[in-house]
């Protein structure tokens, strides 16, 4: 009865009802109604709002209600007066500028602004234009693109890149000193025990000579000396290599392992050089190249 149409027979008329009422349904079932109503035609149209109450029974139990007819619903604070409305239900919408939810079950959140910024699809889909995440993180997959990491990484699982800049693979180099004519002096390496795989530090070859020299004595006799140049290498402390040679060319080049949790590995190399009755000697030794690497056979197999 609360949308039932009252015919008002003059245009612009308008009607205040109230009633109430009481019965018993066919099937001997109590039920109670209070309701109060407005009616308004205007320029033909019929126009209501209203508010009731009603109890009935029903094959579930008692059921009550408190109903509203209206277009616009507002729910105002008396102490702001009509300024702001706490709540407005208008358009099949619901309008509330604040609002403190315990649970919110809904099939779909999407903010404001076209695009939306924000939206959460039934299926889980999270779309954010922009996220600030202070918490922790969980994914079994996805993408990211322009990533910067501040701090630490751990990759437990297998890693496949197109380009990697880092400190995967470390080399330094470095020249021998030399006095005028020969090669002489040492050149200290040190490499730090500051990651937690075993690593393996190879010398490229490194060439070094002597030389073979004419001489020619007061009578003209021709004779031959000789420059001799000398490579020792230690390892922490312990020598691993020592060769002189004179006008033929001497080599050295190894693969150190550096087991992880072993301490710094220090390596040096001393190169002398002599002439012959203590003349001024010539001798050559090419750069020191050393280059340092994780240890690993993962693909690898030699038979």
């Amino acid at each position: 009865e609360l949308l039932e149409k009252v015919d008002l027979t003059e245009d612009n008329a308008s009607k205040l009802e109230q009633f109430s009422k009481e019965w018993k349904d066919a099937n001997d079932k109590w039920n109670a109604m209070w309701a109060v109503k407005i009616e308004q035609t205007k320029d033909g149209k019929h126009y209501v709002a209203g508010i009731g109450l009603s109890m009935e029974d029903t094959e579930e139990g008692k059921l009550s209600q408190f109903l509203v007819a209206a277009n616009r619903i507002a729910f105002i604070d008396p102490a702001n007066g009509n300024e702001t409305p706490m709540f407005v239900a208008q358009g099949n919408q619901i309008f509330m500028n604040d609002v403190f939810l315990k649970r919110l079950t809904a099939p779909t959140i999407t903010s404001g602004g076209n695009p939306p910024a924000f939206s959460l699809t039934p299926d889980g889909k999270l779309t954010a234009k922009n996220a600030d995440i202070s918490g922790s993180v969980n994914a079994n997959s996805g993408t990211l693109n322009n990533v910067t990491i501040n701090e630490n990484c751990q990759i437990k699982g297998k890693l496949s890149a197109n380009q990697i800049e880092g400190d995967i693979v470390k080399t330094v180099s470095k020249s021998f000193p030399r006095t005028n004519s020969y090669a002489s002096g040492t050149i200290t390496v040190r490499i730090s025990d500051d990651q937690k795989f075993d690593r393996q530090v190879m010398i490229p070859p490194v060439l070094f000579r002597g030389g073979k020299h004419e001489n020619f004595n007061s009578n003209n006799q021709q004779s031959y000396w000789y420059s001799t140049c000398r490579l020792r290498v230690t390892r922490n402390g312990q020598e691993i290599f020592n060769q002189s040679t004179t006008d033929a060319q001497g080599v050295f080049s190894s693969v150190i392992d550096m087991p992880a949790g072993q301490g710094t590995l220090t390596l040096t190399f001393t190169v002398s050089s002599s002439g012959a009755n203590n003349w001024t000697p010539t001798t050559s030794i090419s750069d020191l190249l050393v280059v340092v690497m994780k240890k690993s056979t993962a693909g690898i197999s030699i038979s």
